[in-house]
Parts: C-alpha cells; structure tokens; sequence
C-alpha cells in the first residue's frame, strides 16, 4: 500500500530552532533570569491559555483581532495569551493571600500574536518580562530603568539608547484639548510615529480617531519637542500645559533622569523621547523603549511602563506596578544581522573521539572524568576513521579533539588537538583536564 508523504513545513510566522540558534537564545534567557534575579526577582509561570474574557479588551482593537481564539473540547472561550503582563495581573489578584507585597516577578515564556510577520517579528515568540507589584514608588520606574540597562550590558551591548517618555504628560495634553475620551485611539496613532511619520500619523488622527486638524497638530507639536531631557522638561513646563498629571510626570522624570546620574549611567543611553507612546492601553505612567543604534529598524528590543491598576478587573485591591520585557526573538533576529550570535551547533566545546571499539568504555570513562570537572565533553559512538571523526567536530564548532589509540593506552597518555589552531600535544592522562582548561581559557 503506497503512502503519500506528508509535506514538512512550518506555519507562516512560526519558526523552528536549529541548534546554533537555540544556544543563543538559551545564552539570552540565562543572562536574563541571572539580571533579574540579582535585583530580586522571582520566578512564576503562567499557562499558554487563558479565559478569553481574561485577555479581551486588555490591549486595545488591535491586539484583541491578533489573539488565537478559540473553542475548547469542553466549549470554553479560550485564547493564547499575546503577552505576559495580563496573565500576571490574573496571578497576582487570584494569588494575593500568598504574596508579599511589594511583589517583584520575573517570567520568560512564549507569547502568540495573529499579526503580520516581518523581520525579527514573529507569530509566536518569547518573552522576558520583569515586573514590581504593589507600590507607587519613583524608585520602583527607576529601578526598572537600571535593569534594562544593566541587561542590555549584560548581553554585550554598549551602543543602545533607553527612550522614555511619561503617559501622564500625554494625559495631561488630551485633558487640555478636551480628548480625554479619544486617548486610546491618540495613543495608538503616536505609537506608529517612527514607522509611518508625522504626517501619516496626524492623517490618522483626524480621519480614523476623529480629532480636529489644529488639536493634531498641537499633539504632534508637543511631542516633537527635542533637546536634552532638561530643555526638553523646561520647555514643557513652560508651554501653558498647565495640569497636575503633566506635573507629576516631569516630576517622576526629573528624579529618574537625576537617579541615571547619580548611578553614573551614560547619559548618552538614556533619552527623553516625547513621541514615545506605548499603544496599550493599560500604561499610565514613565515608560521605556530600548533601541540599538545601530539597527533602529528592527523597532524597540526592551518595552515597559508603570500601570496604575492592571488587576483591577480581578480584585478589588489596588495593585499598582510598573515592569518591563525583552523581546527575545527580535533581539536574536538584530545580534544575527549585526554578526554578534558565535556559530556553534554544539554546546559542548570537547569531542573525545572513538579509535577503538574494544575501548569505547575508556573513551565514554575520559568523558565523565571530564564532566566532574565541570567541562562539558562530547563522546563519539562509532569507532569511524578518525578524519570522519575531525571532520565532525569542525562541522559542529568544537574547540578540542581528544584522540587515544593503543599506544596511548599503553602509555597512559593522550593526544589534545585544538581544532582552532590545529596544534597537538600528548599529554599524560592526570594533566589532561588541566591541558584542556589552558586551551580554552587562551
């Protein structure tokens, strides 16, 4: 009976993982969790789906038409959670009995978004967020600041710049027009300023949000406003804005940008950006946008901002926060464009070869004793010609090639080749671990 094969592929906006791929992603995700965790946070997870009346409305029109929704076996509403930050709040209000505020998270987990897929923008993707629950604090906006920088540090960044702006200056505008009831559908149209520009911008203004020309107009002026954080605060407070929120924000501002300073975070990194906007809808306060200089187009890397009450919808305790998230996959998609990810499919840096069969319980044993010295080695199954074996191991990235035959057996010694190099030693079985770790560590 024939068999029809069935074709292999991934959906659109999917990817698979190669392993060099993987490791670098996993490379990530470790140095991620080793940030957050030294500032405190702790780990939680939530699961892929939730009640879609968890998810609904959460991020505005946009996002509620790019959620996987569907029907479950048992006929329930459920979607995929297209972020990490609504579950949170979900977890917080149905945990609170067992937290201790304020409470400091961290999360690293897929996400799924029906949206459109480009560069470095996938349908499914990881997320990496870090959150502070249960105070108001100007130290809690500042104290996220300093992590997205010391993660982008971390990560072996040194030209990137961490735009932030404050919703309550933008509140505090629309309150002055009269547009307080229009604010979801400004802020949104803001948000696409660095893609589609001014112009297309006040267009969606006036045409979709339904503002007057000269209220766009006066919105796109205010946000355009440039200079250094100072002239751009001064310029702010002297142009009539004349509202308590707008004074709050540049207060805030003022005393993270005084913080940055006062931690000697270049101020080069750290830029006051009117224009940034964050289109969903539950950011209230300071919030950030982290750009590589060098590739501004692949879009923000690390996003955040402080809400008011995201769990407000679940409890009637107030849980105010404020948080941020590093978009993994897009920053995987920038560091390969840039040449920063090493080519390495394994992540082993030692390959112990196999010259003789009757001997695969020494190679297997050399192993092993490797391992218990912490050095991650590889042992080759086959007993195949030893070229096959280099030829292995160069394919896959491996830094050094251990080689016994019987005369190395006999003479309880073996041979080290440094595949980057091409040189070889014999050396006696007891330095072997130390040779190794002199060749790795050069």
């Amino acid at each position: 009976m024939n068999r029809s094969i069935i074709k292999p592929q991934t959906l659109k906006g999917f990817r698979d993982y190669l392993p060099s791929a993987m490791m670098a992603r996993e490379r990530l995700i470790e140095t991620a969790r080793a940030v957050y965790r030294s500032f405190g946070f702790s780990p939680i997870d939530t699961p892929a789906l939730e009640y879609s009346e968890i998810l609904l409305g959460k991020g505005g029109e946009e996002t509620d038409k790019q959620m996987f929704r569907f029907h479950d076996q048992g006929n329930r509403d459920v979607s995929m959670r297209f972020d990490l930050t609504i579950p949170f709040a979900r977890f917080a209000a149905q945990h609170l009995h067992e937290l201790v505020l304020p409470f400091k998270r961290y999360h690293i987990g897929t996400v799924w978004r029906a949206e459109k897929p480009q560069k470095g923008r996938f349908r499914e993707f990881m997320q990496c967020d870090f959150d502070t629950i249960g105070t108001t604090s100007n130290a809690s906006d500042i104290e996220t600041l300093f992590v997205i920088h010391d993660l982008m540090e971390a990560i072996g960044f040194q030209d990137f710049t961490i735009r932030i702006n404050n919703r309550l200056i933008l509140n505090g505008l629309l309150e002055k027009l009269h547009l307080e009831e229009h604010s979801a559908g400004v802020l949104r149209a803001l948000d696409k300023l660095s893609k589609i520009g001014v112009e297309n911008v006040q267009s969606e203004l006036v045409e979709k949000v339904g503002i007057e020309t000269g209220q766009a107009r006066e919105i796109l002026r205010l946000v355009g406003v440039e200079g250094s954080p100072e002239e751009i605060l001064s310029q702010l407070e002297n142009s009539g804005l004349d509202s308590e929120k707008a004074a709050e924000g540049i207060q805030r501002l003022r005393e993270l940008l005084r913080a940055c300073q006062q931690a000697k975070i270049p101020s080069e990194r750290v830029k006051l950006d009117l224009s940034i906007a964050r289109g969903l809808d539950y950011y209230t306060g300071t919030i950030y946008e982290t750009f590589l200089n060098e590739r501004l187009s692949f879009g923000s890397v690390c996003s955040g901002g402080r809400y008011d009450n995201l769990a407000e919808l679940f409890t009637k305790q107030e849980l105010p926060g404020v948080g941020a998230s590093l978009g993994l996959d897009r920053l995987l998609a920038a560091m390969e464009d840039l040449g920063l990810l090493a080519e390495s499919k394994t992540p082993a840096p030692i390959l112990v070869t196999c010259f003789l069969k009757e001997r695969a319980a020494d190679y297997l044993r050399i192993g092993r004793l490797l391992r218990k010295a912490n050095l991650a080695a590889e042992v080759f199954p086959d007993s195949k010609p030893l070229g096959k074996q280099l030829k292995y191991a160069s394919q896959k990235g491996f830094r050094i090639a251990l080689i016994a035959g019987e005369n190395e057996f006999e003479s309880d010694h073996w041979q080290v080749k440094d595949l980057s190099t091409g040189t070889q030693q014999e050396v006696p079985e007891s330095e072997l671990v130390a040779t190794v770790e002199d060749i790795l560590a050069s």
